[in-house]
C-alpha cells in the first residue's frame, strides 16, 4: 500500500479506544474525554466530540461574589464551561502538551491557562494573587483544585518538577509556572539588580518564591498574556 495514501493516513491517525477510562490520551497533545455526565473544561479547548454534549460557560454567580469580582477583574483566562451529556469530547489547547494527574484526596494549585479540564469530583476555587495585580498584566490567578478524581493540565514543551524542601527554596518566573502543591503559598519578590539589568518593563524583575515542603511545575516557556485593561 502506498505509504501516503489516504486511507494509510487515516489507520496511522484514526481514533482508537483504549479503555483508559473518562480521560485518555489519544495524543501527548489530545485530550478524549469518555462523558457519561459532565466535566469541566476550559473555555475554548472543545476541538470535536461525538454523541449528546451541551456546553455552557461556568456562571458569574455560580461561586458567589468573589467570583464575580476575579472574572471581572482577570478576563477570560480563568473561564470554565461545563461539558454535560453523552458521548466522547476531544479537548486540546494551542498545541501544548497535555498532562493527566489522579488527585487523591489532595489539592494543587493550576495557572488558570494551563487547567484543561477536571472531574466532576474535583472541588474547585479561582484564585487572585493580588500583591502582583499592579505589578504584571498576566498570571494574576490561578484556580485551586482539591479532592480525588482526574485533572488535566497543560504545558509548553516538556515540563519539569523542581522539589521545594525545608531551607532550600525555589524561585521561579511566573510566566513559566505551571502549578505548585496546594500546602505552599508563593511569595513574589522583586530582583532590582534583575531589573535594572533587563529595563525597567521586564516581567522577570517579579519572582515567585515558594519555601516549604512540596513541589513545583515549571515549563521552559514564558507565557505571554494579554495586557490587563487598566
Amino acid at each position: 500500500m502506498n505509504k501516503y495514501s489516504i486511507s494509510e493516513f487515516i489507520k496511522q491517525t484514526e481514533q482508537v479506544d483504549r479503555g483508559e477510562g473518562f480521560f485518555e490520551l489519544e495524543t501527548p497533545r489530545m485530550l478524549e474525554v469518555n462523558l457519561d455526565n459532565f466535566v469541566w473544561a476550559k473555555v475554548g479547548a472543545m476541538i470535536a466530540y461525538n454523541g449528546q454534549i451541551k456546553f455552557e460557560r461556568e456562571g458569574i454567580l455560580e461561586q458567589g461574589l468573589g467570583t464575580l469580582f476575579k472574572k471581572a477583574f482577570t478576563g477570560e483566562g480563568a473561564s470554565l464551561m461545563r461539558a454535560t451529556g453523552k458521548g466522547k469530547l476531544y479537548l486540546a489547547d494551542s498545541g501544548k502538551k497535555i498532562i493527566i494527574l489522579h488527585l487523591q484526596n489532595e489539592a494543587i494549585y493550576v495557572n488558570g491557562n494551563d487547567l484543561l479540564a477536571f472531574e466532576p469530583t474535583i472541588k474547585h476555587e479561582i484564585k487572585l494573587m493580588r500583591k502582583v495585580a499592579g505589578m504584571m498584566s498576566g498570571g494574576l490567578f490561578n484556580i485551586r483544585c482539591e479532592g480525588t478524581g482526574l485533572i488535566a493540565i497543560t504545558t509548553h514543551y516538556e515540563p519539569l518538577t523542581l522539589r521545594v524542601t525545608p531551607g532550600k527554596p525555589v524561585i521561579t518566573d511566573p510566566n513559566a509556572t505551571v502549578a505548585w502543591s496546594g500546602n505552599l503559598q508563593p511569595e513574589f519578590q522583586t530582583d532590582i539588580s534583575f531589573k535594572t539589568f533587563l529595563g525597567r518593563g521586564s516581567g522577570e524583575s517579579f519572582q515567585m518564591r515558594f519555601e516549604g515542603d512540596g513541589f513545583v511545575i515549571v515549563q521552559p516557556y514564558e507565557e505571554v498574556y494579554m495586557q490587563a485593561q487598566s
